[in-house]
């Protein structure tokens, strides 16, 4: 619908005769006439005056779809707050589940890693070959020439562990390492 026609429609719904709206828009009959006719059209600030007189909206008066737009970014805007907010709350609840676990896993991570570096930077300068291979002697090296040693070590370790969480003897009895044949 042009503006001359939602004009002529909305003096018709107001019961306005073309001389009682110019008087409320402070414009002749012939220029509400030309205005219907689609001859000239409404500067702002008639368009003002004549949404008063209606009761409406200039975009209303323009045939503007601004208010269905309106509608249509909020509404879109209130189902994304929606996923947004389910979102918050499974991650809430995962948090809230995993919490308890967060700062053991972070030490474990953080020790692992050190450990990596650590032996990593013992083999600088290695392939990957070299490595594996020293990895094996010295293994063979512990478990064969070391085995003293290594169970000290386990027994003050055991120690440790007992006097935090206490605990039974340690007998000889337990598994230490084997003998590895290379």
């Amino acid at each position: 619908m042009n503006l001359g026609d939602k004009i002529f429609q909305l003096r018709k719904k107001n019961g306005l005769s073309q001389e009682q709206l110019g008087e409320k828009v402070d414009v002749t009959r012939q220029t509400i006439s030309n205005w219907e006719l689609g001859e000239t059209t409404p500067n702002p600030e008639q368009l003002k005056k004549m949404s008063k007189a209606f009761n409406v909206s200039v975009d209303e008066i323009l045939d503007n779809d601004s208010k269905e737009f309106l509608m249509n970014k909020i509404s879109n805007t209130e189902r994304l707050a929606g996923i947004i907010i389910k979102i918050l709350k499974v991650i809430g609840f995962v948090l809230m589940i995993i919490k308890p676990f967060i700062v053991p896993i972070i030490i474990i991570v953080i020790l692992l890693s050190i450990a990596c570096s650590i032996t990593d930077i013992l083999y600088i300068g290695f392939n990957n070959e070299d490595k594996v291979d020293m990895k094996k002697e010295l293994a063979y090296y512990n478990t064969e020439y070391k085995k003293d040693e290594a169970k000290n070590f386990f027994e003050s370790v055991w120690e440790f562990v007992e006097k935090i969480f206490g605990g039974g003897e340690m007998t000889d009895k337990t598994d230490w390492p084997v003998k590895r044949t290379i």
